[in-house]
């Protein structure tokens, strides 16, 4: 028998059982998240710089109290039309930039910001070359103008014929039967959201373009930032949301398709509204 015929010996341990490195060989770990938000008390102006701010401060009381009663009394608006100029300078220091931003397509667009208190929204309506018709801030997990426009005209029942797929598509026709399914029972009565993760899905190009085009695109786009960005966009299917989260990066980590009336992640939670209330009420206590 010559060597040709030999079986090749396997060495299982010892020299030559394990691939040799090479020299400038280094091991590659995920990027941790460099920074988070945390909240951070707003610069404000001292009571005897501030000028005339008792309109704001007497908002300012009706706000915290519809913070502090959320619970049970729901979402609140305020308009701030009548404010004087240092009364509005007031708001905007108190309320900042918070963590998720919101705008809303349509007729009659929509301009949406979280303040540094989550729960406690700035929202204005856009009317003709972008002027700012209606100014005011809203107390909710939400503001209400969401569930009432993300799926204003939106399709109620998804369309799954699939006549003429591209060669590549695998996947996507059953998941927009399941999809279409989930549909027709619409949101879960808890509130609770169902959730396709595409991440661990064996989907390509071809089948989330699929998706894509069946799905249509609605009039609502949310941007939540913390440790990376969550993109949240509704769909033109009534109740079906895309979300994708991003890291620090910039990369994609997490692509899904959920049935909610507004997925958790762009909520504030109870516990946090409840945490402003203490938090306004502690500004406001400077200019008692």
């Amino acid at each position: 028998m010559d060597d040709s015929q030999r079986i090749p010996m396997v060495h299982r341990v010892g020299p030559g059982s394990q691939p040799l490195a090479e020299a400038d060989q280094q091991l590659d770990y995920m990027t941790m998240p460099a920074t988070m938000a945390t909240y951070h008390q707003p610069a404000i102006p001292e009571p005897e710089e501030a000028g005339d701010i008792q309109p704001a401060l007497a908002l300012l009381q009706q706000v915290q109290q519809a913070l502090a009663g959320f619970a049970t009394g729901g979402n609140a608006a305020f308009s701030l039309a009548d404010l004087n100029h240092d009364s509005r300078e007031l708001i905007n220091q108190i309320l900042g930039v918070g963590e998720v931003s919101i705008s809303v397509d349509g007729e009659a667009p929509m301009q949406i910001q979280e303040s540094v208190m989550a729960g406690l929204w700035r929202v204005q309506q856009l009317g003709a070359e972008g002027r700012v018709v209606w100014d005011g801030v809203e107390v909710g997990a939400v503001p209400e103008c969401v569930y009432q426009l993300a799926f204003a005209g939106a399709r109620r029942q998804l369309d799954t014929q699939t006549p003429q797929l591209a060669v590549a598509v695998m996947n996507a026709p059953s998941l927009l039967v399941e999809l279409a399914e989930r549909m027709a029972l619409g949101p879960a009565a808890d509130g609770a959201a169902y959730v396709l993760n595409l991440t661990l899905l064996p989907l390509n190009d071809a089948d989330l373009y699929c998706l894509g085009e069946h799905l249509g695109v609605g009039p609502v786009t949310i941007l939540s930032r913390g440790y990376g960005n969550c993109r949240i966009g509704s769909t033109a299917c009534r109740d079906v949301w895309w979300i994708k989260y991003f890291n620090s990066e910039d990369v994609l980590i997490l692509n899904t398709i959920e049935v909610v009336a507004v997925p958790e992640v762009a909520r504030a939670a109870p516990e946090d509204i409840e945490d402003s209330a203490h938090r306004l009420a502690e500004i406001l206590e400077i200019y008692q």
